[in-house]
């Protein structure tokens, strides 16, 4: 099982083949807009901007699962994300990230994030994950560490 096995819905309803992510490195994390890290979106569509398509993706998934953070709907995420920072990078539509309705991705990475003895939860907002080229997770980041932080950019860089 790997990343590439995975289907989502984006944040305008269509349905997204993670198979297409084959041979990029990937960074998912879980979004919301009234969170104190929401400025990360900055940092991430920085990093959007400076590292190219053919090697790298992000993949953002809105998530209300903290702290009623994110409680609009995808059409009001979308032009937030897009007024506020310019974002565009893939974002899907709301998820959860914990608990009884824990989003089949999110279940995976979990679950590849205990086998590796990191995390065995998402901790809060913008929580990254980050996937090799053949869709195998990598590495679980806390949500404070900055999207361009060195260790990141090094990663996926091959540095």
């Amino acid at each position: 099982m790997s990343l590439h096995n995975f289907k989502g819905t984006t944040i305008t309803g269509d349905t997204k083949d993670f198979a297409d992510f084959e041979g990029r490195k990937v960074m998912i994390v879980n979004t919301a807009s009234e969170c104190g890290l929401t400025p990360q979106y900055a940092q991430l569509q920085e990093l959007y901007e400076n590292t190219g398509r053919a090697n790298f993706e992000i993949i953002g998934f809105p998530c209300n699962d903290f702290g009623g953070q994110e409680p609009g709907p995808e059409q009001q995420v979308a032009q937030f994300c897009e007024k506020n920072f310019g974002v565009k990078f893939p974002m899907m539509a709301k998820i959860s990230v914990k608990g009884a309705n824990t989003h089949p991705i999110y279940q995976w990475l979990l679950e590849q994030s205990v086998k590796s003895g990191q995390h065995s939860e998402v901790k809060w907002n913008f929580h990254k994950f980050l996937v090799n080229e053949q869709g195998e997770f990598v590495k679980s980041v806390e949500p404070t560490t900055s999207p361009i932080d060195e260790e990141i950019v090094n990663w996926i860089h091959g540095k």
